[in-house]
């Protein structure tokens, strides 16, 4: 009977010693499969983290463009306004001096006295420049000065009267000017030779 009791128990230890290789079985392959899903759950957690990024990044950058697109509208429009309106500034500096030569005009036809004539127009020339000096006109200086070819256009050149005119300019054909120390027309003149 020994026997039989050795036996059964050895029969139960290895039905126990299964059961417990088939729990530790069951527990890893649900470990396993826990761990699976865990990983799934992490990687679509990363997946959507990284979608929401790149909305966020793809919303920025369509605002940044039209914010971008509108400056650029906004300063198109802006430069527009600026070219139609640039000589505004000057054309009202230079609006009483027309109506002081429309004046001059209609008192020379009566007049009988030709200096009186040319000191209005005199003092209407003197008003226009100094309402065109203002905005940073300047005429540029050329009688007897050095010919510089940065400066004057030599329309022709001719003996010169003494030996200190040589290379200079003689006489002044049409005036320069600088606006604003910018050329924007040259002086016509004569050179000595």
């Amino acid at each position: 009977m020994a026997k039989k009791n050795t036996a059964k128990q050895e029969d139960t230890k290895v039905n126990v010693e299964i059961e417990d290789t088939k729990v530790d079985a069951t527990i890893a392959n649900e470990e396993e499969t826990t761990v699976e899903e865990n990983e799934e759950v992490s990687e679509e957690n990363k997946i959507e983290e990284l979608q929401t990024a790149l909305d966020e990044q793809k919303n920025k950058y369509l605002r940044l463009f039209a914010d971008f697109d509108n400056y650029k509208k906004r300063t198109a429009k802006e430069k527009l306004e600026l070219l139609q309106t640039a000589g505004k500034d000057v054309m009202l500096s230079i609006i009483p001096t027309l109506d002081d030569l429309a004046r001059a005009i209609q008192s020379a036809e009566n007049a009988t006295e030709i200096e009186a004539v040319k000191e209005g127009m005199l003092l209407v020339k003197n008003k226009l420049f100094n309402a065109l000096s203002q905005k940073g006109l300047k005429p540029i200086e050329s009688t007897g000065f050095e010919f510089d070819a940065d400066k004057h256009e030599a329309i022709t050149k001719i003996p010169a009267p003494s030996k200190e005119m040589k290379a200079k300019v003689i006489d002044t054909i049409e005036t320069g000017y600088t606006l604003n120390d910018k050329i924007i027309r040259y002086s016509k003149v004569v050179v000595g030779e």
